[in-house]
């Protein structure tokens, strides 16, 4: 398609969208004056989805009417709660449904996951990430490092983009899991990093990590519902997510985990314990003894937050209603007009702007920088 650097060329793309019906079901800001806000922050927060207020008081009448009762009357029953996402987060992630669980917050769950995957031992105790990940991503690989008794400077190896440049070469991810690969123990970057947009590997990354015996994991929080994932197939280890982002699940909403089922039947793997990981045939009966759930369910410690999770599930229905080639067909369209605009505002007025997201479609998903 040639592009046009016209409103009405803008607004005849937004007249052939499949998914444009979709706008009406976000609760889109307005100025002081009563216009809408032009909306660039999804990568940041998503937007409200119309829905939450009702899933929301529903919620509130369920508890006042049932009491506690309502862990199994109320309309989307509260002891079962976390069990409504598996589906839905599966399909966004390319997961089994046993391999997905929706719960925590994100830092705390990679957290979880490093207590379980990064087990250094012998010369092989080094974590491999990107140099400039998030910064609680940082801070928890890190202390983790810390934690095990050995200094981030010599057990954290940063991937930085080379001199000049912004995004980081495949090519030299690719070499040091070859040059260092005995003396990784864990591989965990950001599917899509958080300040440049640019969009890893994963399954080359994995591949290749594994082949070197290295755990691999990912942190997804800017790649769930914006990227293509098959984490399964991929032989991802473990990834991690938050729902505020692309997922418009609200400020600080629920996090998920994903966990290979290879990894589900190990009783072995050292983890922090809760009850709500505890084999749920035997969880009330209050006993001594934890026997995880053979799922990434295992990996619970407490009980759904139904009032933080309501938010969650509304914005998942507006996901399940469209078909996710449409959303990343448009993903791209959207995007490359963006970067046409920009390059036209550029030459028009002489202003010195650089994109420093990648170019390549397959590179990025829907960020520019």
């Amino acid at each position: 398609m040639k592009f046009q650097f016209e409103a009405d060329f803008a607004r005849s793309m937004d007249q052939e969208d499949p998914l444009a019906p979709m706008r009406t079901h976000y609760i889109i800001p307005k100025h002081k004056d009563g216009q809408e806000v032009i909306y660039f922050t999804g990568n940041s927060l998503g937007l409200q989805p119309d829905n939450v207020r009702r899933y929301l008081e529903e919620e509130l009448e369920d508890w006042a009417q049932h009491g506690v009762e309502g862990h199994f009357d109320a309309r989307r029953p509260w002891m079962p709660y976390h069990e409504l996402f598996a589906g839905s987060l599966a399909r966004l992630v390319g997961a089994k449904k046993e391999e997905v669980v929706a719960m925590n917050g994100l830092t705390t769950n990679l957290h979880l996951m490093m207590v379980s995957f990064y087990r250094p031992a012998g010369k092989r105790y080094k974590i491999l990430c990107e140099a400039k990940a998030f910064p609680s991503d940082q801070y928890a690989l890190e202390s983790q490092v810390r934690f095990h008794g050995y200094d981030p400077e010599d057990a954290i190896i940063e991937v930085s983009p080379r001199a000049g440049e912004h995004s980081m070469r495949e090519e030299d991810i690719f070499r040091i899991i070859e040059e260092q690969g005995d003396e990784i123990a864990l591989i965990m970057f950001g599917g899509v990093n958080y300040y440049t947009g640019q969009r890893l590997p994963m399954k080359e990354i994995t591949e290749r990590g594994r082949a070197q015996g290295i755990v691999v994991g990912f942190d997804l929080a800017h790649a769930i519902g914006n990227v293509e994932l098959s984490l399964h197939d991929w032989g991802v280890d473990f990834a991690a997510w938050c729902s505020y982002k692309y997922l418009n699940s609200g400020p600080g909403s629920t996090s998920g985990v994903f966990v290979h089922e290879r990894h589900h039947h190990n009783k072995d793997l050292h983890r922090f314990a809760g009850w709500w990981g505890h084999n749920k045939e035997r969880r009330f009966l209050m006993e001594k003894g934890f026997d995880p759930i053979p799922s990434a369910e295992a990996w619970q410690l407490s009980n759904a937050p139904v009032f933080a999770m309501a938010p969650h599930r509304a914005a998942l229905d507006l996901f399940d209603a469209v078909d996710l080639k449409e959303l990343f067909a448009k993903r791209d369209k959207i995007t490359a007009y963006l970067e046409f605009v920009i390059a036209e505002v550029a030459q028009m007025t002489g202003a010195d702007f650089e994109i420093i997201t990648p170019g390549e479609v397959e590179k990025r998903g829907s960020q520019i920088s």
